[in-house]
């Protein structure tokens, strides 16, 4: 009886953390990947140094921890408003050719991933 029933807690305790995996987890890298270089973002941002736009991991350290940092990676990549580069000049940061939310929720991940 005993038995049964730590094994039934363990089962259960297994299956709620499983449950519980972060949303980064899900990101389709390849896809993410492909997106970025397809619409360009390359041209302005690294994985890991600063261009003309931050480095992803720097982007990444931005948002840890944020609630929204998700969402907001998500606006600043789809609604072209104005952000200052690394010169100290601004310019209007181009839109995602995508527009399924799903495909951007994937990229965002994968940035904050970093």
């Amino acid at each position: 009886m005993k038995k049964t029933t730590l094994s039934l807690l363990l089962s259960a305790a297994t299956i709620s953390l499983a449950t519980m995996a972060p949303a980064q987890a899900a990101v389709d890298a390849d896809a993410a990947k492909a997106m970025f270089k397809k619409d360009q973002c390359t041209k302005c941002h690294a994985v890991d140094k600063d261009k003309k736009g931050a480095s992803l991991k720097k982007i990444a350290a931005k948002y840890k921890g944020k609630a929204d940092g998700e969402e907001s990676v998500i606006k600043s990549m789809t609604n072209g408003a104005k952000v200052k580069l690394s010169d100290g000049t601004e310019e209007e940061h181009k839109i995602l050719t995508s527009k399924d939310a799903k495909e951007q929720k994937n990229l965002a991940g994968w940035i904050l991933s970093h």
